[in-house]
């Protein structure tokens, strides 16, 4: 439940107590009515007790008229307070706390990415957000996102103050934040809160990795599970393979598999978790299978690639996983937002996964297809990391170093529904 669906309820919760509240107050005074002569709950008629003791009347002027206690029907017209609504300090405390704002500041290099949160620390959406940056100026969540991101600023110490919106409660004092003037290969805290599910995306649009191998296949690809003297056999899987019955692979003879996390979308550059992610890892784990990740990358610089290097880590976290976490350099059909970059930036994009990787204690390695390795990345300045070749022929021509080999996009293992890519791994992981 949003924050907005969440803010109704309560309202609705506090108008219902408040009719109940002036419900009971107002048969409560019907009951007080003497119509038989009695005061309720008291088993003596008023008669009676001014018999008795003699007491004053407790309206002079009502009993000067004859008349009896509330025989004036209109009387609470008189009462300036009578329709006041009862506020319970209880609910309007609840309100309050779940109107709390507060906001996750974070700086990668020169930059500051804000995001506004609620109680419970998840992004509130579809609101013009305003922080000040002071001595600077005002931004605005433009796409509603409860994202603001602020570039191209000077290393130093900023006050960032989110301004009131609505019927919100927003921090009073500005937070003091760092600006990082170079990239520290650290994973960001709370990047949890940028990770989305393919149902929040438009998936067709933001998943559109073109696996650049296919251009170079040639009639000599071999399309069995295959392995050599030293070698493992493996696959690699993403949704698009659907549901895998991982104990069937593994009794297929299949040693390691490598699976997709997620990507960035190529779009709008959105962090996305592969829907079939926790299935997959779950169930290779399951089956006592060795697991690595990759993510599909379109970050168009080092901070970005940090932040994907950080969703990975985040999202692998409570998993065991023995074999590397890869950055997936394929191009995106021509249309995708890092398709035109130069080598030398996917290079450094490229370094800035694998380290931020590696600094969190995992190994880091690098996928991509012969061509790609040769025109789009300085392959030589990552061969400190895994590289992962994808080249689809029965003897692979590419003369660099690589230490897993994906040599078919159309393989055949059972428990796997349709292809499946299938790889050898020189690693010697068991």
């Amino acid at each position: 439940m949003d924050s907005k669906l969440r803010r109704m309820a309560i309202l609705s919760s506090m108008a219902v107590i408040l009719l109940v509240s002036a419900l009971v107050l107002y048969l409560n005074k019907e009951e007080g009515k003497p119509g038989d002569g009695t005061s309720p709950g008291s088993g003596v008629s008023q008669e009676e007790t001014q018999g008795s003791g003699g007491a004053e009347p407790l309206n002079p002027g009502d009993d000067a008229a004859g008349g009896q206690v509330g025989d004036d029907l209109s009387a609470f017209l008189k009462d300036s307070t009578f329709f006041d609504e009862e506020v319970d300090p209880y609910l309007e405390e609840l309100l309050n706390d779940m109107n709390r704002l507060s906001m996750v500041v974070t700086s990668v290099e020169k930059d500051l990415r804000i995001q506004i949160v609620d109680r419970d620390g998840e992004p509130v959406t579809g609101e013009s957000f305003y922080v000040e940056l002071e001595e600077i100026g005002e931004y605005k969540d433009l796409d509603k996102d409860g994202v603001i991101y602020i570039g191209d600023l000077a290393a130093g110490e900023y006050f960032v103050k989110l301004l009131p919106i609505g019927d919100y409660r927003v921090p009073g004092n500005a937070t003091r934040v760092q600006v990082k003037d170079k990239v520290e290969y650290l994973a960001i805290e709370d990047i949890s809160l940028l990770i989305k599910t393919e149902e929040e995306i438009d998936a067709e649009a933001e998943d559109t990795a073109v696996t650049e191998a296919l251009e170079d296949a040639d009639k000599t690809e071999v399309k069995k599970l295959q392995s050599a003297a030293g070698a493992k056999p493996g696959i690699d899987v993403s949704k698009w393979n659907g549901d895998i019955d991982w104990d069937k692979v593994r009794s297929a003879g299949v040693e390691f598999a490598i699976i997709r996390a997620g990507y960035r979308g190529s779009v709008t550059g959105s962090l996305v978790e592969d829907p079939r992610f926790l299935d997959n890892i779950r169930g290779a784990a399951a089956s006592g299978m060795p697991v690595g990740v990759y993510f599909f990358t379109q970050a168009v610089n080092e901070v970005e690639a940090v932040e994907e290097a950080s969703a990975v880590i985040e999202m692998i976290r409570e998993h065991n996983i023995q074999y590397p976490v890869f950055i997936d350099t394929e191009g995106a059909g021509g249309n995708g937002r890092a398709d035109g970059l130069d080598a030398e930036t996917r290079t450094l994009v490229c370094e800035a996964f694998c380290r931020t990787i590696e600094n969190a204690g995992y190994q880091a390695g690098v996928y991509g297809s012969r061509n790609w390795y040769n025109h789009n990345l300085y392959a030589n300045r990552l061969e400190n990391y895994c590289i992962w070749l994808a080249e689809y022929r029965e003897v692979p021509i590419y003369q660099g170093y690589y230490q897993m080999w994906q040599y078919t996009s159309k393989g055949q293992v059972d428990g796997i529904e349709g292809n499946v890519d299938m790889n050898i791994s020189y690693l010697g992981i068991d």
